[in-house]
């Protein structure tokens, strides 16, 4: 049903649609059943003390040279207002609990502390110091709530969280942000950032294995256009042309997302060599891609729509009760206390992934002995319409193994309770998997439904990527 062909991604890029490019207790139910464009914040206290927050590791603001359509500098020198407001709109909208950012090198580089963390005193913000400076700004919303914001470069390598510039002088950091060599990795850490990587298929396994970082992306949007944005590309032309009955726009991501055999090598096969990693899913927004007006108004890839598509869970221990800051961030995604949700599918409910061994308990990231149990609970669509027909979900456990595939299935279950004991040593990750009936009726109608009655019988995709356990 999709095409993915080479020709059709460069056709998307000459269509001039496409360029390269918290809260502490449980929510309560909502009023009105989920929908497509139905954003619900995360869990917030799920169990063993942990605390579910969701946001994004791999965003580009106005101080991204690529972003707001190439041109976030307007000639008379000031940053575009309207793709600064979109960013910050798009935060809130999303109900994200925290951004960590990447902004690109040059503007990235000559931008001062607190400017990179969209900072605005006038609006209500409020910065989060440490040792007499700024290192993240709580950015009000207008409904009073805030998303932690915290500032972070992709050039060389991917350090997310940084806390100050490496240097004072703008040629040093110029260099230290373009390296990626291991004393340039020491100075961003001891600048506070985590060190991640971005885009692995660029890289190979042996490369990726060397390279002195924390972790790299398990999936990343911009590169999932490039594979299957053939699709994509017809539906933002008949939706150009005002054609009725195309799917919901907040599905537009659905018609790209798909499971990139690159990816799942590099994963699988870095973890197989015992190298112990985070990984992230990368949402690479810009606001510069998909320039259509959709049916609700706003442009494809309004920096809301691409935000809500999915986004990364971290499940954090707060230093002080109620209080999340930068620190507990970088402590839990530094841990591999991370789980990403395509929650263009639905907002997960009840999901844990846990292993126990001889009364003992491990979360996401731990180092877990050989004959361990990884238990995973299913979860539900929250707040599904009770009149739509459920999703089938499928959860797996999968092994890393050092061939092209990048893991083996170890075990699975429809929906309940999955156990599996890890009796031999190696590194475990668990997934969901989704058959998406409840989406029947969003989907478009004829011939522009996204998906046939075949399809969404007999095709899963993933709706939830966990980080892995360490059996040793």
């Amino acid at each position: 049903m999709r095409a993915s062909t080479t020709t059709l991604a460069l056709a998307l890029v000459g269509s001039g649609l496409f360029s390269s490019c918290p809260a502490t207790d449980a929510p309560p139910p909502t009023t009105t059943p989920w929908r497509p464009g139905t954003i619900l914040p995360a869990e917030g206290e799920v169990a063993r003390g942990l605390v579910d927050v969701r946001g994004l590791v791999h965003a580009h603001s106005v101080y991204s040279h690529d972003a707001c359509d190439g041109e976030p500098v307007l000639p008379d020198g000031t940053i575009d207002g309207t793709c600064f407001d979109d960013f910050r709109r798009g935060l809130c909208q999303s109900r994200h609990d925290f951004v960590f950012l990447t902004d690109h090198g040059d503007r990235f580089t000559e931008t001062p502390f607190p400017d990179v963390l969209l900072y605005r005193p006038e609006r209500g913000d409020v910065l989060v110091e440490r040792g007499g400076r700024p290192v993240a700004n709580r950015l009000l919303c207008d409904d009073g709530r805030s998303v932690l914001v915290m500032a972070g470069s992709e050039n060389g390598l991917m350090p997310v969280g940084i806390e100050a510039h490496v240097d004072d002088d703008e040629a040093v950091r110029a260099a230290v942000y373009g390296a990626r060599d291991q004393a340039s990795a020491d100075r961003l850490r001891e600048a506070g950032a985590v060190v991640l990587l971005a885009h692995p298929e660029d890289f190979t396994v042996d490369e990726l294995r060397a390279l002195p970082v924390d972790g790299f992306e398990m999936y990343n949007l911009h590169r999932n256009t490039l594979l299957g944005g053939g699709f994509a590309l017809d539906i933002l032309l008949r939706a150009n042309a005002g054609e009725p009955g195309l799917l919901h726009p907040d599905l537009l991501v659905f018609a790209i997302v798909s499971e990139d055999p690159d990816y799942l090598e590099r994963w699988g096969r870095v973890l197989a060599g015992g190298k112990r990693l985070t990984t992230t899913m990368g949402t690479d927004c810009h606001r510069n891609t998909f320039t259509t007006i959709m049916a609700d108004g706003e442009r494809g890839d309004s920096y809301r729509r691409m935000m809500l598509s999915f986004s990364n869970h971290l499940l954090v221990r707060p230093a002080v009760a109620g209080v999340i800051d930068d620190a507990d961030l970088k402590a839990a995604l530094r841990s591999g206390r991370l789980f990403g949700v395509f929650e263009m599918f639905g907002h997960p409910v009840g999901l844990d992934m846990v292993a126990t061994s001889d009364g003992a308990t491990f979360e996401l990231g731990d180092e877990v002995p050989a004959g361990a149990t990884i238990r995973v609970t299913t979860p539900t669509v929250r707040d599904l319409d009770p009149a739509a027909e459920p999703p089938r979900l499928v959860t797996r456990v999968l092994r890393a193994v050092d061939d092209t595939e990048g893991f083996v299935e170890v075990g699975r279950s429809e929906g309940g309770v999955l156990e599996v004991v890890a009796s031999e040593p190696g590194v475990y990750r668990a997934e969901v998997r989704m058959m998406p009936w409840h989406l029947r009726e969003h989907l478009g109608f004829d011939d522009v439904r996204l998906l046939d009655e075949a399809d969404l019988a007999g095709t899963d995709y993933v709706w939830i990527y966990g980080n892995p356990f360490y059996v040793r």
